[in-house]
């Protein structure tokens, strides 16, 4: 059914959350999409994904109805719903019966609502009773997240308004590329040079971000840590420190400083490729003004040292009074659309909602009493996202696994070894709008509701809790995911004596998030003073909120740290290599990241065709002198060879890359699959695999590989 009027709403993509209303639409899509200028974060501006969004509500593109796996001819062909999800509770329960509570397993995803993914943590350890539940995100914004905990005690992706940017005096953006990856964002960069400020960026490309930069630091992949030590050594050397704001609002200094001095500048030289000049002038332009702030994004964060670099940034804003002080301070810019929102509220495989820990007795008897059960009764912490996907179909590890709204198959690391895991189930489910490649090698598809045709929460990088709004009724053959969480609650239940298990699962989102803001209560991230209308209203409401007449926490920290004794801590760190660094066999570094056009695994943005037209397939950056010894051609088919396998795709050359790396965007399956080559290695604290560096060698299509590797795709030569 089609909209009589325009519905506001925000976009299903990135962490912005752009507004935009939803008119009725013309032709194929029943939605087309108008500009929503009241709303603050994206003030009507728009990226082409957000423009184009309403083509994933055709019935060409989408999953309308529930697939099965025929035994007789192993293709997915249609089912009815009672049929489906009698498949998928049978196949849980089985695995869960034979081998235990933790043979069974949960993948969620940082796209989905807060409502789903309190609702998908809740299932996991209340009906399925297993602690075998993590999702996606711990592969975008875990590091910044322990960071902040460690420093800060607490995890808000930006601890003020993006509105505060254009207003600080300068900016260093470390491993982000706005101009593609949230393009409406980089007004606030542009903003911020019209009002006399500075940016500093740091990537290994000169990206169309960095060309907007006063000063573009291009260190080698995997150095970002050694970079914010040498920053911070002569910021001590030069007498930069604010010794004022170190000893009333901060604790941990001398050894901090201790480690960072160990780190002199013509070492970072030696280390990042960044001459000792430059790095002088990135300490003046940071400290001349009274404010600054320091953004990270996945670049130095998807490291497996993520944790460290992350908190070295810290280190450097404590140092010289840019936290916890108006127009300054530390943050990260999520990137998945509910990332910050997914991260919260239990879907991970150590939190429970509100931001609790698991392992905190009070924490788990406060949720314990909303869900009605006994705390005893919840399990512990599981496995980390990779570790998770690396256990699955293992003696010792998951057996069955029920994925919602995430696709492992092109978006995990040392994705060839995940397929394989995946095919060793015995039984996988998954929940989606499109059939994705993790989708279509499941045992059962279930299509669900998709942002325009549901009502439900997400959290923006900023704290913003939003709202999006259902404009349109889904396809007959669609479902919600509560309502699938719902349907196989009650078969789980009347399995096994507990009738009232489907109680627990409602499947209205405003009831579901009700009952999160109960959870959430009292915990770092309370929502217990939100409701819809108050989001509404609002234009969207800052956590925390604990009660009605609270105003929302736009700006955190200006008071006092959320730590006990509200000071922040310093935490020394030192620079240390790679999980993999270049040798003879593999002598170049392969970095990954997005295009404009496409969106993480490009499940939802490869079935739009204005984006496949802009951006139709993979490629491989290397800079001309590069190209020139391996005589590539632009265009030409290149493959590029890690431990874990090879990837092909076209050359594309230019100098807007370090001579040492080359660059393949992630968004494709296939023989073109970046992430075929990333390497697992976790961050000892986050789990965060270092999708961002690993050892390669490029090779002209149809040269010899003189080692095993050479022949891999889409699978593993080697562990």
């Amino acid at each position: 059914m089609h909209p009589a009027t325009a519905t506001p709403t925000h976009c299903p993509y990135c962490a912005l959350q752009c507004g935009m209303n939803l008119a009725p639409g013309r032709g194929e899509s029943p939605l087309a999409v108008e500009e929503r200028t009241d709303f603050p974060v994206n003030r009507g501006a728009l990226c082409g994904k957000g423009r184009t969004a309403p083509a994933l509500l055709s019935s060409r593109v989408r999953l309308t109805e529930p697939l099965i796996r025929s035994h007789a001819t192993g293709r997915l062909e249609p089912v009815t719903w009672e049929e489906a999800l009698d498949t998928v509770a049978e196949g849980l329960d089985r695995n869960r019966r034979a081998h235990g509570a933790d043979a069974v397993a949960v993948f969620g995803g940082g796209g989905l609502t807060n409502e789903k993914a309190y609702a998908l943590g809740k299932f996991a350890r209340v009906a399925l009773g297993t602690s075998q539940i993590d999702y996606n995100g711990r592969f975008c914004m875990s590091s910044a997240a322990a960071a902040h905990q460690r420093a800060f005690g607490l995890d808000r992706g930006l601890p003020f308004p993006l509105a505060d940017v254009p207003k600080t005096g300068c900016v260093i953006l470390v491993g982000s590329n706005l101009a593609e990856t949230m393009p409406p964002a980089l007004r606030y960069l542009t903003e911020l040079k019209e009002n006399g400020g500075t940016l500093i960026v740091v990537d290994p490309r000169r990206t169309r971000t960095a060309e907007q930069a006063d000063l573009h630091l291009a260190p080698r992949p995997g150095t970002d840590l050694a970079l914010a030590l040498g920053l911070l050594h002569l910021i001590v050397a030069e007498g930069r420190t604010d010794e004022e704001f170190i000893a009333e609002r901060t604790t941990g200094w001398p050894t901090a400083r201790a480690a960072a001095m160990a780190h002199w500048p013509e070492h970072v030289e030696r280390v990042t490729g960044i001459p000792v000049p430059k790095l002088r002038e990135a300490v003046r332009m940071f400290c001349a003004p009274e404010s600054a702030m320091v953004l990270t994004a996945r670049g130095p964060e998807q490291q497996s040292k993520g944790t460290d670099t992350v908190g070295a940034w810290i280190n450097l804003c404590l140092a010289t009074g840019r936290a916890g002080r108006p127009l300054s301070g530390y943050g990260c810019l999520t990137g998945q659309g509910n990332g910050q929102g997914g991260r919260e509220h239990g879907q991970k495989a150590d939190q429970l909602p509100g931001y609790r820990k698991l392992t905190d007795p009070a924490a788990r008897a406060h949720v314990a009493e909303v869900w009605g059960v006994d705390a005893d009764d919840l399990p512990g912490p599981g496995r980390s996202a990779y570790e998770l996907l690396d256990a699955l179909g293992t003696d010792t590890g998951p057996r069955a696994l029920l994925l919602m709204g995430s696709n492992p198959v092109v978006s995990a690391p040392r994705a060839g070894h995940v397929e394989e895991r995946l095919r060793a189930l015995d039984f996988l489910a998954v929940a989606d709008v499109v059939l994705s490649e993790t989708a279509a090698m499941a045992d059962v598809v279930l299509p669900v509701t998709q942002w325009a045709e549901e009502t439900g929460t997400t959290t923006n990088l900023e704290g913003r809790v939003l709202l999006r709004r259902r404009a349109l009724t889904p396809p007959p053959g669609v479902r919600s995911d509560l309502e699938v969480l719902h349907g196989l609650a009650a078969r789980l239940g009347s399995g096994h004596g507990k009738p009232d298990l489907e109680k627990k699962f409602p499947t209205d989102p405003a009831e579901v998030f009700a009952e999160l803001g109960r959870a959430s209560a009292g915990g770092p991230a309370d929502y217990a003073g939100i409701d819809y209308g108050r989001i509404a209203r609002e234009d969207g409401v800052f956590w925390p909120c604990p009660t009605a007449d609270h105003p929302g926490t736009p700006r955190l920290f200006l008071d006092r740290f959320a730590t006990e004794d509200g000071r922040a801590r310093f935490v020394p760190v030192e620079h240390r290599a790679a999980g993999e660094e270049p040798d003879t066999a593999y002598p170049l570094l392969l970095t990954t990241g997005r295009v404009v056009a496409q969106y993480q695994s490009g499940a939802q943005t490869r079935r739009v065709d204005e984006l496949n037209a802009a951006a139709p397939g993979p490629f491989v950056e290397l800079h001309p002198r590069l190209a020139e010894s391996l005589g590539a051609v632009e265009g030409q088919p290149l493959a590029v060879v890690s431990r874990r396998g090879r990837a092909v795709a076209p050359a594309r050359i230019t100098d807007t890359i370090r001579a040492d790396t080359v660059f393949m965007p992630f968004h494709w399956p296939g023989e073109g699959r970046a992430n075929t080559l990333t390497n697992p290695a976790l961050d000892p604290v986050s789990r965060m695999p270092e999708f961002k560096v690993c050892a390669v060698r490029v090779e002209t299509v149809g040269s010899a590989g003189t080692t095993p590797e050479a022949g891999a795709t889409t699978t593993d030569a080697a562990a």
